[in-house]
């Protein structure tokens, strides 16, 4: 009898060890909307009773792309892993010992069968998207092809929404996996990981970080960056990368005022050097020295249009400061938490052909004259996408009025006071089709029948013929209200910031309208742009900044 309870001591033992050992592949293919998705790539899990291991088909046999990650799950203890190896030679983790005890289900009476296996259904909801989770408990194993029901057992398929579907192809025991050891010192804190992670999934241009833009003598250049008007402008040359098909470039823009109280126009460019003269000749020689503009109004203006000798400003992104965020949030009103910066963004996704592979001078203007000024930080990111909206391979810069040599004597934008209003002459190599015009366009003049509070048709014309009017105007502003600390109070109850304006609002971007040309044949073209700019009130006048790129194939 003593032999007989050894031999079950002995067999138990050996049966207990074998469960330990015992590791099982699951394959897992994807279904989004009836269709079969990434079929070369299958989720793989491997599950044992002490870990299991959520990959994938490429990460197994080594042809991943940086970055990828994979979960290892312990069943016991509920905690998992995550590991993300970000590049060759740089890889984290980090643990949660909380969330698989936090998942809640809804057990349900219904059962089928897969590969097999009797699966029963689990219900949940997450981020409102309802799911279902089939799981089986033959094997007496946790594991899935996520985190989700890693508790129920081994979950062999999730459904949400019925229309993404991860289903096992194929559970079969292995004797090809060797649980995993982690170094403690790739670990850090999930929100330093989540952000690393994300950050590795694109490249980031610095370009001005916490840099004052401010009207001061004391502005100086150094080796880097470079500083005109007083100071009101600063350039940097960077060097854009080769860029593939699908690429999408995004400029972001970091301002708190650092000193100045009110909205103030500003402007982020590219400086074309592709002809003899360049703006930089202006910044660097005076305004002046740039080909003047005139309509027979009497003015002169500096370098707004595209010559045979010189190429406009290439504005990236035109946007406007808000009253006094950061440096005036001690102004307190009852039920108002104020901004402590305003972040802008815009996709330039459209220029990409004329950014690839070459190096500008990226400048950022904000017209004011206070010596604290404004502080900013600049970076330009590039996100990889297999599906390409913008594929333009022809960029021209045609005009651009914004005068961001505002502080060193470049001439507002009042030519629109002439019938003539803007008119640039250009010539076009080879034949362009479906050409469109990107049209940047704010309206100025801030008082109460100033253009900037009034309502004014743009109307442009291709050789002579009229193309499109649109009227630019902006019905939001009231929205960005917590930028606007130092913004003035009126008797009818609106604070300044909250009128509208003329396509642009104190805290935001305006963005381009996109024209659509037609197909322009190879030779001269002219494009003209009116607007029934207003009369002078005294001190006070009305301007446009308008700048426009012809983009096609």
């Amino acid at each position: 009898m003593k032999r007989f309870f050894l031999l079950l001591v002995f067999l138990s033992f050996l049966f207990s060890n074998a469960q330990h050992k015992t590791a099982y592949k699951i394959s897992f293919s994807k279904i989004y909307n009836g269709n079969p998705i990434d079929t070369e790539n299958p989720i793989i899990t491997f599950a044992t009773t002490e870990q299991g291991l959520i990959t994938t088909h490429n990460i197994q046999t080594q042809k991943a792309d940086f970055p990828f990650e994979q979960t290892i799950v312990y069943p016991k203890s509920g905690e998992f892993v995550k590991m993300n190896n970000l590049s060759k030679d740089k890889t984290i983790s980090t643990k949660d010992t909380a969330s698989l005890a936090k998942q809640e289900f809804k057990i349900t009476d219904e059962f089928k069968s897969i590969l097999g296996y009797k699966c029963r259904k689990a219900e949940t909801v997450i981020n409102s998207n309802h799911i279902d989770i089939w799981y089986t408990t033959q094997l007496h194993i946790n594991g899935g092809p996520s985190v989700l029901g890693q508790t129920l057992g081994l979950v062999l398929e999730i459904n949400r929404n019925n229309n993404y579907i991860i289903t096992a192809e194929k559970v079969e025991k292995t004797k090809n996996f060797t649980p995993l050891q982690l170094d403690e010192k790739q670990f850090v804190d999930i929100l330093t990981y989540n952000d690393l992670v994300w950050k590795s999934r694109f490249k980031i241009i610095p370009v001005f970080e916490e840099e004052l833009v401010r009207f001061s003598d004391e502005a100086r250049s150094n080796d880097s960056i470079l500083r005109f008007a007083n100071g009101t402008i600063i350039l940097k040359k960077i060097r854009f990368p080769e860029f593939k098909k699908g690429d999408q470039i995004f400029v972001e823009l970091k301002e708190q005022s650092n000193g100045d109280a009110y909205d103030r126009t500003g402007s982020v460019f590219i400086i074309p050097q592709d002809k003899p003269i360049s703006f930089l000749n202006g910044l660097q020689e005076g305004a002046k020295t740039l080909p003047i503009y005139t309509n027979g109004n009497g003015k002169e203006y500096q370098g707004v249009v595209a010559t045979p000798e010189y190429s406009p400003l290439i504005e990236l992104m035109r946007f406007f400061t808000p009253f006094g965020i950061h440096q005036y949030n001690h102004i307190r009103l009852k039920n108002k938490e104020w901004y402590d910066a305003v972040s802008y963004r815009e996709e330039v996704s459209e220029l990409r052909s004329f950014l690839s592979g070459k190096e500008f001078w990226v400048g950022c203007f904000i017209g004011n004259y206070d010596k604290g000024g404004h502080k900013i930080s600049l970076n330009i990111s590039i996100h990889h996408e297999e599906t390409e909206v913008f594929n333009y391979d022809t960029v021209i810069p045609l005009f651009n009025t914004t005068n961001v040599m505002e502080m060193a004597g470049q001439e507002y934008g009042t030519m629109f006071n002439s019938e003539k209003g803007l008119l640039v002459s250009f010539r076009t190599h080879t034949k362009i089709e479906n050409a469109v015009l990107r049209y940047t366009v704010t309206g100025h003049g801030g008082w109460e029948n100033g253009d900037e509070f009034v309502p004014k048709a743009n109307t442009i014309y291709l050789d002579g013929q009229k193309i499109q009017t649109l009227i630019p105007w902006r019905q939001d502003c009231g929205s960005y209200r917590l930028f606007n600390p130092a913004s003035g109070n009126f008797a009818n109850g609106l604070s300044s910031s909250d009128y509208s304006r003329s396509n642009w609002c104190p805290g935001t971007v305006t963005y381009p309208f996109y024209i659509f040309l037609g197909n322009l044949s190879e030779g001269e073209h002219t494009l003209q742009v009116q607007i029934p700019q207003g009369e002078p009130e005294g001190g006070s006048f009305s301007a446009w900044n308008v700048s426009g790129v012809l983009l096609g194939n």
